[in-house]
């Protein structure tokens, strides 16, 4: 099939610049148009600007890039749109050390570009190419940067501007050495097949009662898993309740894993069992099935691609819970969760349909 207009192959290509500076799910948007990029230009080398967890999780690994540069803080780019605390002569510093890589590509996947194209423009890379919206300064190959979209399917469009395809939509990342080390050293092997329940999310409206993870839990258990909760310091309070609520022994594992070791964990769990949240999208790139509780509207920019192994448990809910003011205009200020009315009990058929097509531990080990 002929290439469109601008989305050709572009020549002599020895390195490679993507910008992407945002949290852990954002980095596992962007592994299909890595790896596509890895495919079209197989001898060039590819960084990721990138945040500070995206690069702590790619310390030590040449897969899906071969570097990870963290990135500043930059108002848009590492940082809210109403402003950070920037250090002018870091940022200087930053783009003058970009400059002298002599990038021949500059991939733009955060964003609108309003903010992040003129980011890119300052690394003076041969080529350009990313989203734009409405009002936001051009690049050389540009998209339409339109909201409503799977953010998977967004950066594979950016990637193909400059020629880079691949039939692979599922986000992959290998789990190391190191990651499983440290997992093990965590929650040993034995015991039989292990599932996680994640229970925090960035934001608070996109959290599932604790009750209802500890009855997904409990089932999970009935039918043979050992069950673990996984989380974050400003989990605890969460991860407490569920394991307090569930008649059966679980792992409290909140704060005792790196991003490494959390990788390593996940990608041993039969099924994973979490928020819209970065944990979730990690748990599917390392290779666990997964059940996602979502609110609508985020399900079209961060489901998962497929339903063989991925279940999405979605709330319609329009309103807030609180006040009642419409959820599509602007933030109310409340915090109640616009997810709770999704059924317990389908989450658990989900949970439990994945766990029993689950991998045995023979074939886990020989993926």
């Amino acid at each position: 099939m002929p290439s469109p207009p601008g989305s050709s192959l572009v020549e002599n290509v020895r390195k490679i610049a993507v910008l992407r500076a945002g949290g852990l799910g954002d980095l596992t948007f962007t592994l299909p148009a890595l790896d596509a990029l890895r495919e079209a230009y197989p001898e060039a080398e590819i960084t990721l600007l990138g945040g500070s967890l995206q690069t702590g999780l790619l310390e030590g690994r040449t897969e899906p890039v071969q570097r990870a540069i963290l990135v500043p803080p930059s108002t848009g780019v590492n940082g809210p749109d109403t402003g950070v605390d920037e250090d002018e002569e870091e940022l200087e510093r930053f783009f003058t050390r970009m400059r002298e890589e002599r990038f021949d590509l500059a991939l733009q996947m955060h964003g609108g570009g309003g903010y992040s194209n003129p980011f890119v423009h300052k690394l003076e890379a041969r080529v350009t190419a990313g989203a734009r919206a409405p009002g936001a300064p051009l690049l050389e190959r540009t998209v339409p940067y339109v909201y409503f979209q799977s953010e998977i399917l967004r950066y594979l469009e950016i990637a193909s501007l400059v020629g880079a395809r691949t039939a692979n939509l599922e986000p992959r990342l290998r789990v190391t050495d190191d990651d499983l080390t440290e997992a093990e050293g965590v929650v040993p092997e034995a015991g039989g097949v292990l599932a996680a329940l994640h229970p925090g999310a960035g934001d608070a409206r996109r959290r599932w009662p604790p009750e209802k993870f500890a009855a997904v839990g409990d089932a999970l258990a009935e039918a043979g898993a050992r069950v673990g909760v996984v989380g974050v310091e400003e989990d605890r309070s969460l991860i407490s309740e569920i394991v307090d609520a569930m008649r059966h022994e679980a792992l409290d594992l909140c704060g005792r894993l790196s991003l490494k070791g959390l990788a390593g964990l996940l990608g041993r769990c039969a099924v994973v069992v979490s928020n819209d949240s970065g944990p979730l999208h990690l748990a599917g790139a390392v290779g666990a099935a997964t059940v996602g509780i979502y609110w609508g509207p985020n399900l079209i920019n961060a489901g998962p691609p497929n339903r063989a192994r991925h279940r999405p448990a979605v709330s319609w809910r329009s309103n807030c819970p609180i006040c009642g003011a419409t959820l599509f205009d602007n933030d109310c200020g409340h915090f109640a969760s616009i997810i709770a009315d999704v059924p317990v009990e389908e989450v658990v058929g989900y949970a439990l349909d994945l766990l029993a097509s689950a991998p045995t531990d023979r074939d886990r080990k020989s993926r």
